[in-house]
């Protein structure tokens, strides 16, 4: 959705000091006591009330250069308006009135934003910001703007990696998301709009959401209150020791403008793509064969466990990894090795992100009791569902 109409508000206080200081007190020098209830001057390294922080200046400072927009442009063959423009039989009813036809490919842009995760030129950013690009341009902070190719691109997580040409370029660190609390301090760092480079502050809202709004493949999102809007796909979320915690990919929005409930692809999961992109460039996830629904506590009453947690298997892949190590359908699968699974996108992600070949030990409840099976997973076809 395109913004329709900005509007710019300008407020001024003006402190009548500096003209006539004396004014006030008439034409003598204020009286001792006066100004001894005036507070003196803080110094400018003194510290933030309670331990506080006062500005996240020296943390914007150090990640910001890292952060770039990301401009793609896409070549659109515009359709033709009449598809007989050269039958002799039409020219004779219509002469010069025939419709033109341009079939001259126009260019299409987006705008989205990037972030330096090395110092010889790899970019992370969002598949849906590249997707069917033609030509894509980079631009940093310092005003540099580069050519850009793509290394590879994964539209099941939403994630791609750029490449330009060049060395020692500002590059962001990657921090544990999974160490990442709700009610973490985070900053968000991207191109909103067009406007230019801007950075926004909020908190860790929640985590292990899933939208649907894209692939829906895979997702296990921070979200944020972080005012992230159109061109911060692809930005960075920071967290205050300046490490990259996510990569800005959605929000949620009736209007198209930001709410406060934006979501971000946690760094580990981007780790994981950008690692595979860059030596194969494609995504290899494993499999283990099963379609799952998350529990719920009719579901629970139903089977008499005591926890709303895990995924229900709702069928199982004949020969798969799953049957072959005895899986069955109406297992609730509560832990892969020994990581407890919350519901089914849970074990979704938890799958996907251990590769082909691996073995897993799977701990599931049947009939009230709790038994421990060993599967071998198999490699997840592209674009498939695990």
């Amino acid at each position: 959705m395109n913004l329709q109409q900005i509007r710019l508000a300008a407020a001024t206080l003006a402190l009548g000091a500096s003209v006539g200081a004396w004014s006030i007190y008439g034409n003598a020098a204020p009286a001792a006591d006066v100004l001894a209830a005036v507070p003196a001057p803080v110094a400018a390294n003194a510290p933030a009330l309670a331990g506080g922080r006062d500005s996240y200046a020296p943390i914007v400072d150090k990640v910001a250069p890292a952060v770039v927009t990301v401009r793609a442009e896409q070549r659109v063959r515009v359709a033709q308006q009449f598809p007989f423009a050269d039958d002799p039989m039409f020219r004779r009813y219509f002469g010069d009135r025939m419709p033109q036809e341009r079939p001259e490919p126009r260019p299409r842009g987006a705008l989205g934003s990037g972030v330096l995760v090395s110092g010889d030129g790899f970019i992370l950013t969002n598949h849906h910001v590249v997707d069917g690009a033609s030509e894509i341009a980079v631009e940093l902070t310092d005003g540099r703007s580069f050519k850009a190719k793509v290394v590879g691109s994964d539209p099941p997580s939403d994630l791609a990696v750029l490449k330009i040409d060049g060395r020692d370029f500002p590059a962001l660190p990657l921090g544990n998301s999974d160490q990442v609390r709700v009610g973490d301090v985070v900053l968000a760092i991207g191109n909103p709009m067009g406007v230019g480079q801007t950075v926004t502050m909020g908190i860790i809202s929640a985590k292990g959401r899933a939208t649907g709004l894209g692939d829906g493949s895979f997702e296990d999102f921070l979200q944020t209150d972080a005012p992230i809007n159109q061109g911060n796909s692809g930005g960075a979320l920071v967290s205050m020791r300046g490490e990259l915690v996510g990569i800005n990919s959605q929000i949620l929005s009736p209007s198209g403008g930001n709410i406060g409930i934006g979501f971000a692809i946690p760094a580990n999961m981007a780790q994981n793509v950008f690692r595979s992109l860059v030596t194969d460039g494609r995504v290899h996830r494993g499999m283990l064969g099963v379609t799952v629904q998350s529990m719920t506590s009719d579901l629970a009453r139903g089977l008499e466990v005591d926890a709303v947690r895990g995924a229900l298997v709702s069928s199982v892949q004949p020969n798969g990894p799953a049957d072959r190590a005895g899986v069955e359908q109406g297992d609730v699968i509560t832990a892969i090795n020994g990581a407890a699974v919350s519901d089914s996108n849970a074990l979704r992600n938890m799958v996907a992100g251990l590769k082909p070949g691996s073995k897993v030990e799977l701990r599931v409840l049947r009939d009230r009791r709790e038994q421990t099976l060993t599967a071998t997973l198999d490699e997840l076809p592209y674009r498939s569902e695990t």
